[in-house]
């Protein structure tokens, strides 16, 4: 540990003082023997926690890379010979390859990706060339694995596995007909006659290059942004899609700090960040430095003159033209949830100073479970892995949406928490996950008896999700209402006991004796599993018909209570529906009822649609109970509210060929194989 010390010390009086940034420092402090000493902490418990790699997979890594080199400069000869350019060209033709992201700045970790760009010649484009020809080429490679190609995405990908090795390849087109091997794309003249897509695609390696010119102390820099992007994970903060911070955003928040600090050591640094950020006035802009105009013409961040960005709510922006603001995505909601992290981590750290707490403490998972009482769970379910993750990608990049339709349709009033995270029931065998959204009332706000009519919203949803291109047959997806004791076991990370709800005497009667199951078994089941007259239930891959029962017949006290449920079968249809009327709530609480209606039929659904009975919905009653989510500093004894709900007046029963599937039948089969009745 003394030679550690020893180490920083050293490295501290040979770092060069550079100070960059649109600011001077806040301190040119150097670090005291006590924060040399946390730092050799720190970095200890960083190494335990697994989060370097070894040097067999680095080596592994560089191989991968140099031979996806190869392939495409072979592949660019070749399409230069097809075009029937001169054999000198085809001679000269080459294509390079950038990394970016984690692995560029030197921080990636065990198992992570590698973000690729590779440059090629002007004649060789995105869409034929790179979609099609060489999605052909790496498709006949035995080394290549889950190709996935994503050409409509806001930056076009092509996704795969090297070597067991994730890759995720961009394409850019640049105005050469040669890429001399020196390339230097840092350079703004790159930038010159290339379309938006292309500029996404370069400045994801400009941007990495940038804020490694930009930090002063280039180790530090990534000992603390390794750090902080491990505390984001685990506090479920790390997530650009869903609405949180991805790892450029992150990257960018931490080189602000090692630029206000320039001096610092990676433990004072990381007490550095959860202070200034925890002060940070949004929509106040993070900037590396000033931002860049030119004569290309592209559009930079500039609320002055673009009224999108004058919405937009925590801008980090990007210090390579054109400046971006890489945090769009951010929400209100989200950005309570980032913030209260933030107040979570500038406590511990002043514990950490002070000696009353150790660095495990700041790495303390986020128990969202406990955080919120009810959630909305996005089942998402298809015919095997290789659609699931399409499916998935299509849906999880547009759950942020979800999120935004929510608080605009309550005005803000019903704040959601989409956790980054994705679950899936080991005892079930089809290919499914599930994505959790908690749901609060904003702080504050307690008008009695207030009602949400999100009808209309998920319906909005359900409509931009049935828009996909590549849908199949078998991707199926329900939006579902759950309330915090139906949450299923298998969503907890091991050794995290599952809180025990408290029952009304009523809830008690009517739980006791029957198995409780998951969100994801109660809507899936129902739609994949099917009876063949005998007791027997086998997996159903299409469901054709589903009969809705009429009002009056019950259904298990404990099911989720489906706001909108979706069986995709060509063409695309759902039934959209929201909870019915006739849930009460204690009355020792104020309670916000989500509004509820009868089944209504989605405009994409056919003319059939509700005749044939496309699709499998579960109408309940819904109580959003009234809280206040406490997000930093959880404990372990959080109030239940205890909640009376009506029988459901509706249950949905798949049908097959041969009869209907028993509502018995697979509260038996989910039973056995995963739930487990909650006691009070």
């Amino acid at each position: 540990m003394a030679g550690s010390v020893g180490k920083a010390r050293a490295a501290l009086r040979s770092s060069p003082k550079r100070y960059s940034g649109t600011d001077p420092p806040l301190s040119l402090a150097g670090p005291t023997l006590a924060d040399l000493q946390r730092t050799a902490e720190l970095e200890k418990f960083l190494v335990e926690a697994g989060l370097y790699e070894g040097k067999e997979e680095s080596a592994k890594r560089e191989d991968v890379l140099s031979e996806i080199g190869l392939i495409v400069k072979e592949w660019v000869k070749q399409l230069t010979r097809k075009k029937g350019y001169a054999e000198q060209l085809v001679e000269q033709a080459n294509a390079i390859l950038f990394t970016f992201g984690s692995y560029r700045l030197g921080v990636h970790g065990p198992g992570a990706d590698i973000d690729t760009l590779c440059v090629g010649p002007s004649y060789v484009n995105r869409e034929e060339d790179f979609f099609v020809t060489l999605h052909g080429i790496l498709a006949e490679k035995e080394e290549v694995a889950e190709l996935q190609p994503v050409p409509d995405a806001h930056v076009p990908v092509l996704k795969f596995k090297f070597r067991g090795i994730s890759i995720d390849l961009l394409y850019a087109s640049i105005s050469l007909s040669v890429i001399p091997a020196d390339f230097d794309i840092s350079q703004g003249s790159v930038l010159c006659d290339v379309d938006e897509a292309t500029v996404r695609s370069l400045n994801g390696c400009r941007v990495a290059d940038q804020i490694l010119r930009l930090v002063p102390n280039v180790e530090n820099f990534r000992t603390t942004l390794r750090c902080l992007k491990y505390w984001a994970k685990r506090r479920g903060v790390y997530s650009n899609i869903t609405g949180f911070l991805g790892g450029v955003n992150w990257a960018l928040l931490v080189a602000r700090v090692c630029q206000l600090y320039p001096n610092a050591v990676p433990s004072m640094l990381v007490s550095r960040f959860f202070r200034v950020f925890t002060q940070w006035q949004w929509p106040n802009p993070v900037m590396l430095c000033a931002i860049e105009n030119n004569d290309l013409g592209f559009s930079i961040w500039d609320p002055r003159k673009n009224p999108r960005d004058r919405n937009h709510l925590m801008p980090i922006i990007t210090p390579a033209y054109p400046c971006m603001n890489s945090s769009y995505n951010v929400s209100t909601s989200t950005l309570r949830v980032i913030m209260e992290q933030f107040q979570f981590g500038n406590k511990v750290c002043q514990e950490i100073e002070l000696n009353k707490a150790n660095w495990n403490a700041l790495f303390e998972p986020f128990h969202f479970f406990e955080a919120y009482r009810k959630f909305l769970v996005v089942d998402i379910v298809a015919e095997d892995d290789d659609d699931l993750r399409l499916w998935k990608g299509w849906i999880e990049s547009r759950l942020r949406q979800l999120t935004l339709k929510i608080e605009r349709d309550t005005k803000g009033i019903l704040q959601c928490h989409p956790y980054p995270c994705e679950y899936s029931d080991p005892t079930i065998e089809c290919a499914h996950c599930a994505f959790y959204m908690g749901l609060s009332r904003k702080e504050g706000l307690k008008k009695r008896g207030q009602q949400f009519d999100i009808r209309g919203t998920v319906d909005e949803f359900m409509r931009e999700i049935g828009m996909y291109s590549l849908w199949k047959p078998g991707m199926d997806l329900a939006v579902t209402h759950v309330h915090r004791e139906q949450v299923p076991s298998y969503v907890f990370e091991q050794g995290y006991k599952k809180p025990c709800p408290t029952m009304h005497a009523n809830q008690q009667e009517q739980s006791d004796g029957d198995g409780t199951f998951s969100p994801y078994l109660e809507s899936q089941l129902k739609r994949k599993y099917i009876s063949d007259g005998d007791g027997h239930v086998d997996l159903c891959k299409s469901v054709k018909r589903a009969s809705v029962s009429p009002p009056g017949v019950g259904t298990p006290p404990h099911l989720g209570n489906s706001v909108s449920n979706v069986v995709c079968d060509s063409p695309v249809k759902f039934v959209s529906s929201v909870v019915c009327s006739g849930a009460h709530a204690s009355s020792s609480h104020d309670d916000i009822n989500i509004e509820q209606a009868q089944l209504t039929t989605s405009p994409y659904g056919s003319e059939d649609t509700s005749a044939s009975g496309t699709s499998c919905a579960a109408v309940g009653a819904v109580i959003l109970a009234d809280e206040s989510s406490k997000l930093g500093n959880l404990t372990s004894d959080l109030e239940v509210d205890t909640i009376q709900t009506m029988p459901l007046h509706t249950s949905l029963e798949c049908v097959a060929q041969k009869g209907e599937t028993k509502l018995e039948e697979i509260r038996r089969l989910a039973s056995n194989n995963c739930a487990e009745f909650l006691e009070s």
